[in-house]
Parts: structure tokens; C-alpha cells; sequence
């Protein structure tokens, strides 16, 4: 009897084992959710569109984008972290959702990398230092912007996205390490901080380069500086904020990336990580992302979390160095 039992027990979980391994072969059988922390229209948004087509080709199904904004970043991060691990639910990060915000958020309601699965980095994106040449008319440069403002201290300000964004960062840096007084207005993400700048009611905004390069491209805005170490193909001669301005070593970048619930089986996301790498490494895909200002990057999930890793110690210093509150 007992080995009877014993031959029953062994049989049932070889079945579960065995059903287990078919569904995740089967995978992917129905349609994937990427989540978007941010609004519509965010540069989170339109990459992850930009990535949807393509992926829902290669796995032969369809991929929806589902943004749930809210606490920069982070409804959409707690959401995921807490969806089944499954495959069907993923998740468009940044070094904002996964790095930043962990100095910036007293406690998080999930780990950024316990609770996720990292599949792949996306790109690296810079900041745009931009003005309103209708506003502006005489500023040409990053130093008549610098001459200006010393000119006429307490009188200029600077939008951003939200509190403790890379948009604030990258301006508070720049005001520290300049010496610069420029006030910081924080607004609700994009659409009004664009408002700002184009009303004049801010002077001048380092924004992400995804969702300004249409902007540049109309003469809405004059790009005066790249927060990169070198320029960016989309913009070949708009110089680096060190040399433009005179600030040795000034860098401020983030990344995008998708991840995953923790726990996401091995087969699933091996297959995820080759299908997003021979996507972002194409050509084409390449060159529609350089267009855009993003840097193209790929990795293994290993090289992504180890990269997410080391960015939140490193964003601490920059949270600390700049005094960055949420409000």
C-alpha cells in the first residue's frame, strides 16, 4: 500500500510538473499587458508603443499598453510587483520608478528589485536643456541663459515634471553646481510643465529628449544643451552641458526598461529577453530611436539588475546632494 501510495504521489506531481512545463511552453497564448507608469503621451508611453507592434509580432499576439499613473511611478510599479508572475503582465521602468524612488519615498509598498524580474534594458535617455525662443528671443546659448538669470536674480524658474523627477534633478543639479539662482516649479507631468514653458511663466526646463524633439524639430523650443557626456545623434550640434556651460563632469541620464513580476520562469523570460533584444538592436528600430534622442541599449537580465543596483546608490547621492523633497 505504502508504495502504491508512494507510486500515486510520484505520478500526481510529475503530472503538475509536467502541466506546468506545457503552459509554460505554450506561453505566450493570449494577450500581454505592458504597464506604463506614467500618463499618455509620457516618453514611457510612446516607447512602450514603439515596443508593443513589434513584440506582439514576434510572440504572435497582442501586446496593450495599459498606463497607471500616479506617486511618479509608482501605482504602476506596485501593480505589477503584486500581478501574477505569469508573463502577461509587465512593465515599462525607468531609473526614476526603479532608482530614484527609493530615496525619494520614505518606504515603498514593494522591493524595486526583489519584488521584480528585470528582462531587459531599453535605452539610455538624456535631458534637453531647453528655452522658449519667443520668450527668450536674445538667448542663443547656455551662458546668455547663465548671464541673464545672474543679471537679474529670483527672476527665473525652471519647470519639471514633478518633485524628485529626473527633470527636477538634472535642474537642481545644474543650479547647485553652477551657482545659478533659478527657482524650481514642479508641475503634474509633461502637458502642463510644456504649458509652462510655452506661456512663459517658466524660463527654461531640462526635459527628457523623447518628448521634446518634436517641439525643437517645430521652433517651438531652442535646445542649448544635452545632459550627456558627448552629443546626441539626434541633435549632433547642440553641445554638452559641460561645454556649453561650463560645468566639468555634469551628466544627467536615465534609462528605461522592462521588467517583470519576480519569480517570472526561466523559459519565459529567457524567450522575452531575446525577442526585446533582437527588436532594439535592429537597424531600423535603432535609428527610429536615435531620431528620438535615446540612446539604444540592450542587455541580459543579469547586466539590467545589476545596472539597477548600483544606479540607486548612486541616484541617493544625487537625491541627497540636491536636497530633493516630495511635497
Amino acid at each position: 500500500m505504502r508504495k502504491t501510495a508512494s507510486m500515486i504521489l510520484a505520478a500526481a506531481a510529475g503530472l503538475l510538473l509536467a502541466g506546468t512545463a506545457a503552459a509554460q511552453d505554450a506561453w505566450p497564448s493570449r494577450t500581454i499587458t505592458i504597464v506604463g507608469g506614467f500618463p499618455t503621451g509620457a516618453g514611457t508611453d510612446i516607447y512602450s508603443r514603439m515596443l508593443a507592434e513589434p513584440l506582439g509580432k514576434a510572440l504572435g499576439v497582442s501586446v496593450i499598453i495599459d498606463n497607471k499613473s500616479g506617486a511618479g511611478g509608482n501605482v504602476g510599479s506596485e501593480f505589477v510587483a503584486r500581478a501574477r508572475p505569469d508573463g502577461y503582465t509587465l512593465y515599462f521602468g525607468t531609473a526614476g520608478t526603479h532608482a530614484i524612488n527609493v530615496s525619494l519615498y520614505g518606504k515603498l509598498p514593494f522591493d524595486v528589485i526583489r519584488d521584480f524580474t528585470h528582462v531587459s534594458i531599453l535605452g539610455d535617455v538624456p535631458n534637453i536643456m531647453i528655452v522658449n525662443p519667443k520668450v527668450m528671443p536674445n538667448v542663443n546659448s547656455c551662458a546668455d541663459m547663465m548671464k541673464l538669470a545672474r543679471e537679474k536674480p529670483g527672476q527665473f524658474r525652471f519647470a519639471s515634471t514633478g518633485n524628485g523627477a529626473s527633470t527636477h534633478l538634472a535642474g537642481a543639479a545644474f543650479t547647485k553646481m553652477s551657482g545659478v539662482d533659478i527657482e524650481h516649479i514642479p508641475y503634474r507631468g509633461t502637458p502642463p510643465a510644456m504649458n509652462a514653458m510655452m506661456s512663459g511663466e517658466t524660463q527654461v526646463m531640462w526635459h527628457q529628449s523623447l518628448t521634446v524633439m518634436g517641439p525643437i524639430r517645430q521652433g517651438v523650443f531652442k535646445p542649448l544643451a544635452v545632459t550627456t557626456r558627448e552629443p546626441i545623434a539626434a541633435l549632433p550640434d547642440v553641445p554638452t552641458v559641460e561645454k556649453a556651460c561650463g560645468i566639468a563632469g555634469f551628466e544627467s541620464t536615465t534609462w528605461y526598461g522592462l521588467l517583470a513580476p519576480a519569480n517570472l520562469p526561466d523559459p519565459i523570460l529567457r524567450r522575452l529577453n531575446r525577442e526585446v533584444v533582437a527588436i532594439v538592436s535592429a537597424p531600423e528600430f535603432q535609428k527610429r530611436l536615435n531620431d528620438l534622442g535615446i540612446t539604444p541599449m540592450w542587455s541580459t537580465p543579469e547586466e539590467f539588475r545589476r545596472r539597477n543596483e548600483a544606479d540607486i546608490e548612486a541616484w541617493r547621492k544625487v537625491v541627497a546632494d540636491v536636497g530633493a523633497k516630495l511635497d
